[in-house]
């Protein structure tokens, strides 16, 4: 079984699959009498030629680290953001596009406060929180075509948590 380390989320490491969503640092406004700070415009969504945008909320069974990958998924009629409704750390999983299959995946220990938007035909795991609660809100796309697609590994992967955990 090949073993993939997790490693922390960042804006650099996470730009070929899509774009970190977090609040970290200076506002990029002030609104509301100056009592908010916005953060703005921080997903390239695209929700394709027929679909629209919609908003879900999952609720997904937390599972540990080391964590079984065996297959993966994409959305190739759209991006698909995950902003979770809880501080606790989760599993971000993608690979590379490799000839319409994942190529090497990648794990992400996302922190809290941080969400992800997918761009669109990016291969990603499952959504996978590492403790309850499972919830996230979920932006993606809504449309009349056929907007998955997956692929089993025949060998699985093992992500192990790079703080040694």
């Amino acid at each position: 079984m090949q073993i993939i380390t997790t490693e922390p989320l960042t804006a650099d490491a996470f730009a070929p699959f899509g774009d970190l969503l977090e609040a970290a640092g200076a506002p990029d406004r002030i609104i509301n009498r100056g009592l908010c700070g916005r953060y703005h415009d921080l997903a390239r969504l695209d929700f394709g030629p027929e679909g629209r945008a919609g908003l879900s909320i999952f609720d997904a069974t937390p599972r540990g680290l080391p964590y079984r990958l065996d297959m993966m998924e994409r959305h190739p009629e759209g991006s698909q953001a995950f902003l979770p409704m809880h501080a606790n750390p989760w599993l971000v999983v993608v690979a590379p596009d490799e000839g319409a299959r994942p190529g090497t995946p990648r794990a992400f220990l996302a922190g809290p406060r941080q969400g992800v938007n997918l761009l669109r035909g990016t291969w990603h795991g499952v959504l996978t929180p590492l403790a309850a609660p499972g919830l996230f809100a979920v932006l993606d796309r809504i449309g009349p075509t056929a907007n998955l697609e997956e692929h089993h590994f025949d060998a699985p992967f093992e992500i192990r948590d790079h703080r040694g955990d």
